[in-house]
């Protein structure tokens, strides 16, 4: 579709069609300026796209229509010169390869066999001689037509509708490498059909090529198209203006789930050079344009680019962003008052941010490694992929943004730190990635919107859970274990304020191999218990992706996801209060090692003292205390004596001692008063990855209970 011509309402309304698609997909969140879509309706994108080899990355080349429309200086000579500067600009080397040629290249009528005839003014020596001059650079040559009676072009020239099969066996005869196929003058006629007729008679000329669909977004291509062709576009035409280009951004952004490599969304070709925004507005435009996976299409006469519109046009840092070969778009992480932040992950494990001011004045951007994705490290390398300047940071990413500007990080964590030993929830572990379907991943809350934080209490079918991962589908994270882990436990399900619904698989991996798989569960089952054996792994991958009916409502919950890592204590036998914790809570003031209690600050105890025999060795606690060593499955035994301080005085205090051994009791004191002789508890801790040391009061109030372990000795390997 071409903004300065076409006819039709519903093209004119495309954009509009676009916004209200999303809206009534699903929940949306208002941000300055924009909307921000819900996952759309129906089904989620085929697994295979249109299965021709083609767009792994998404294309890159040139289209005259920005810069020319149909006026007289798009012909044969522009063509090729295109093609010239391609080769000696280095754009050709930058990675640029097709060279497209839009609208008004052919007569409007058909010969006398219904074949399509080149206007013999614009290209006297045909079709087939322009794409050979173009092969002759080591390029490629696409070509424009209409699924559709006739072209968008007011003059009308002859549409491929009814035509498919003849125009692309000429075009394929002629060696066209890629069809732009818009979406005029349709009769109103089925578009999925449309556009598959076309794609079919591509496929049967045996020559591969690309295939863009360029139906403005009306009808939801991005549910349909990824098997059809290999990119849609998402919204109406683009135009050379601050405004147009960054609202065709906005309507662009909540697509990202459904780019994949081979079909990508496709928000309309560059304007850069084109002289309608300035270098700073078009920087932001190629970034964004990189970030969100965009096919980069040169839309200005680059026979008279000025230096500066090359040196947009040729920044490889930023390009490298757009062509990885992950091939995920880039999502809002953030969205505040006119300063939006996305990220984008990569193949070798760093980040893409963006971090854009779309206000007219200077701002302060700020965001996270956490936020954008990435963790686990103790620091991380920042390129600026416009200054080229670089650093590090330990967390923080910040800069100060021109109005309607772009910075653009790539950011690459240094050596991921493995989890140290214990029983760890994941929750409270750095991901070394997270790619989430719908918004950011929550920690310990649902997923709630796109706003990070807006989630509620992780629920699965009525059990609530304190810890865990809000996630949505499709979502895709990823922790560093180094070899140290041995297993994973989690619930998993579909998290109750999917009201309407939502079906989807979890999977859980070790490295690249699969070691659990719920199943497709949906709203109405309860949660699922999975178990996973990690020895050995280096990573862990937790995945959740659709169960087969689309993403709508897809809000899946990792709850009280718990890691096992590390070796326990070393062979042999060791006092308690010479071993570190995992954790430890106490009712007055901290956990003393080897003194009493004693008041609030810590050291203040005494020597450990039961009934007038002292103790060198001990913990001194408060009811209620608890506290976790980790044993890592190599202790068998603990003995230990127990019983009230003699600083609680005489007959005062009264307690009850327990050992656990994970979550089973192995040893019980029975009520202890003051006035009692200590008591030595032996339990067997064989095969336990856990041991839990727990005080209470005995039912009549905390009172005076300085309760020791004494002599505790643990026996282990």
């Amino acid at each position: 579709m071409h903004a300065e011509r076409h006819t039709p309402l519903s093209a004119r309304l495309a954009a509009v069609a676009t916004t209200l698609a999303l809206l009534t997909a699903g929940a949306a969140v208002a941000v300055t300026g924009q909307v921000a879509a819900a996952p759309p309706a129906a089904a989620a994108p085929p697994a295979a796209a249109a299965d021709n080899g083609l767009a792994r990355t998404p294309q890159m080349g040139f289209n005259n229509w920005n810069s020319t429309h149909c006026r007289a200086e798009f012909n044969e000579a522009m063509v090729k010169g295109i093609a010239d500067v391609f080769v000696s600009q280095g754009l050709k080397d930058a990675g640029y390869t097709y060279v497209n040629i839009d609208d008004c290249w052919a007569l409007p009528q058909r010969d006398t066999n219904g074949n399509l005839v080149p206007d013999p003014v614009r290209f006297p020596n045909g079709i087939k001689a322009v794409a050979d001059y173009v092969h002759s650079k080591g390029l490629k040559f696409g070509i424009y037509s209409s699924a559709g009676t006739k072209t968008c072009d007011v003059q009308g020239f002859p549409g491929g509708l009814g035509h498919e099969r003849q125009d692309a066996n000429l075009w394929a005869s002629w060696g066209v490498d890629y069809l732009k196929y818009d979406n005029c003058n349709n009769t109103g006629a089925d578009a999925k059909q449309r556009y598959t007729a076309m794609a079919d008679a591509l496929k049967a000329t045996g020559r591969p090529i690309l295939y863009s669909i360029c139906e403005w977004g009306e009808n939801q291509p991005w549910n349909w198209a990824a098997d059809v062709g290999n990119s849609w576009r998402t919204t109406g035409d683009i135009s050379d203006s601050w405004s147009s280009m960054i609202g065709i951004a906005h309507q662009n952004q909540g697509l990202a789930p459904y780019a994949k490599p081979g079909a990508w969304n496709d928000p309309d070709m560059l304007e850069v050079g084109n002289g309608g925004m300035t270098d700073t507005e078009y920087r932001t435009h190629f970034s964004l344009w990189a970030q969100m996976a965009a096919p980069l299409l040169i839309g200005s006469d680059l026979r008279s680019a000025s230096p500066a519109t090359l040196a947009i046009l040729k920044n490889t840092d930023v390009i490298a962003v757009d062509q990885d070969s992950l091939g995920k778009q880039g999502t809002v992480v953030s969205s505040s008052g006119g300063l939006v932040v996305m990220s984008k992950p990569l193949a070798d494990g760093s980040r893409s941010v963006t971090l854009t001011n779309e206000t007219t004045s200077a701002k302060t951007i700020s965001t996270t490694v956490e936020a954008i994705g990435i963790g686990g490290a103790s620091s991380y390398a920042l390129k600026d992929l416009w200054s080229k300047q670089t650093g590090t940071t330990t967390g923080t990413i910040s800069a100060s943004v021109p109005a309607h500007g772009t910075v653009m990080y790539r950011v690459t964590p240094g050596a991921p730190v493995p989890p140290p030993a214990g029983i760890q929830q994941v929750s409270d572990l750095p991901w070394t990635s997270a790619i989430n379907g719908w918004g950011p991943v929550e920690r310990d809350r649902s997923n709630g919107e796109q706003t990070a934080g807006d989630g509620r209490t992780l629920t699965v079918n009525g059990t609530t859970y304190a810890k865990g991962l809000g996630t949505h589908a499709a979502s895709d994270i990823t922790y560093h274990l180094g070899g140290s882990c041995r297993s994973f436990t989690v619930d998993v399900g579909v998290d109750d304020e999917s009201t309407a619904g939502g079906s989807v698989v979890f999977r859980v991996y070790r490295d690249a191999a699969l070691v659990a798989d719920s199943g497709v569960r949906t709203a109405s089952d309860p949660p699922r218990r999975l178990s996973a054996d990690l020895t050995g792994g280096t990573k862990l991958r937790l995945v959740v992706t659709d169960g087969g009916d689309g993403i709508n409502y897809d809000h899946a919950d990792w709850a009280d996801a718990r890691l096992v890592c590390g070796s326990g204590p070393a062979a042999g036998s060791h006092v308690l209060s010479d071993l570190t914790w995992a954790s430890s809570a106490n009712g007055w003031g901290p956990v003393e090692r080897d003194r009493s209690n004693g008041e609030k600050a810590a050291g203040d105890g005494r020597t450990l003292t039961l009934n007038g025999t002292t103790y060198a060795k001990g913990l001194g606690t408060h009811a209620a205390s608890d506290i976790t060593y980790y044993l890592g499955g190599s202790c068998t035994k603990l003995t230990a004596t127990v019983g009230i301080d003699d600083e609680s005085g005489g007959t005062n205090g009264s307690v009850v001692f327990q050992i656990y051994r994970d979550a089973t009791k192995v040893a019980d004191s029975g009520r202890l008063t003051g006035a009692d002789a200590a008591r030595t508890l032996t339990a067997d801790l064989t095969g336990g990855l856990e041991l839990r040391l727990v005080v209470t009061d005995s039912g009549d109030g905390v009172d005076y209970d300085h309760a020791d372990w004494a002599a505790p000795i643990m026996t282990c390997g």
